[in-house]
């Protein structure tokens, strides 16, 4: 697939250490400064904690991008993993960092959506690629569904959210629809909510009216709401306790150095945020139940990604 070259902003990019762009599928997008004290250790757990290298990525193409300061595609997977068990992508957003313009776009895939799984063969629900062959084999089913490629990828354990959020003292949310769960209350309007909160918030499904749909636009909020505290972190005394969760539940194929390129080049993005729910028909194959999306449906989200920021 072609690539456009675009000049690069001659706008302010201000010191790197003062941002840290932490891009964590479902909530590794924390842009936070962090001080040259702790650059050792930071340094350290990406590259030997985080880091997952992939064969399904161009990191030669994705790094001419960065240079170039273009749009990038990062894959965001949630996975709930079990014991001896590699788990479900039960959360897949394609997330568009459009540094030009300042601003991000999420894009949510319903984890039960059919696709043809790529590297395996068969047809069923796309969730189901990172449990039959990891993170490779689903950054190619999205790559492959949507015509698309994909830049970075980062995969977080679902119970390391609760985690996170506490790491950054919590998020605020704004609620549209009131509902509990997990014995939790949820009040529509703003929430400030803790780990266990926040966890209990975007699992929620079935007595959402909106089923997946409804839980994908919490997911969505909780990773907003994760860069908006991200970006006023008191980071001396915070940034080692979200290192420490980031190394426990993250996987990237992000090195420090990456990171410390988008952190320089692509902060802005945060400014703007525009999201998305693919949609699609219901239907039910060999007792499955499957979302099947149009071509149109297809089509539209492919242009979405590929001219976000044209």
């Amino acid at each position: 697939m072609g690539r456009k070259e675009k000049k690069k902003s001659k706008r302010s990019k201000g010191r790197w250490w003062k941002t840290l762009l932490l891009i964590i599928g479902l909530v590794l997008v924390t842009f936070a400064g962090f001080t040259l004290y702790l650059l050792n250790d930071v340094r350290s757990t990406v590259n030997n904690d985080l880091h997952e290298n992939l064969e399904s990525i161009d990191t030669a193409v994705t790094k001419k991008k960065v240079k170039n300061e273009e749009p990038l595609n990062i894959l965001l997977l949630g996975v709930d993993e079990r014991e001896n068990d590699r788990g479900r992508s039960d959360t897949m957003i394609v997330l568009t960092l459009d540094p030009e313009n300042e601003k991000m776009q999420m894009v949510s895939i319903p984890r039960d959506t059919e696709a043809e799984i790529i590297g395996d063969g068969r047809v069923t629900r796309m969730n189901h690629a990172y449990a039959y062959g990891g993170s490779n084999m689903v950054v190619n089913t999205v790559e492959n569904f949507l015509d698309i490629e994909i830049d970075y990828f980062t995969r977080v354990n679902m119970k390391g959210l609760s985690q996170l959020v506490d790491a950054v003292n919590g998020i605020i949310v704004q609620n549209t629809r009131s509902f509990q769960y997990d014995g939790y209350q949820f009040p529509k309007g703003q929430l400030e909510l803790s780990g266990d909160e926040a966890l209990a918030y975007v699992r929620m499904r079935k007595e959402d009216p909106q089923g997946d749909m409804g839980r994908n636009d919490r997911q969505r909020q909780v990773i907003q709401g994760v860069i908006n505290r991200g970006g006023s972190l008191d980071i001396v005394n915070q940034m080692g306790n979200v290192m420490e969760v980031l190394g426990e539940n993250v996987s990237t194929n992000m090195n420090f150095q990456d990171m410390r390129k988008l952190a320089t080049k692509y902060n802005g993005a945060r400014k703007e945020t525009q999201t998305y729910q693919m949609s699609g028909s219901s239907k039910t194959s060999s007792g499955m139940y499957l979302i099947e999306m149009s071509e149109e449906e297809i089509q539209k989200t492919h242009n979405m990604i590929e001219n976000f920021g044209s």
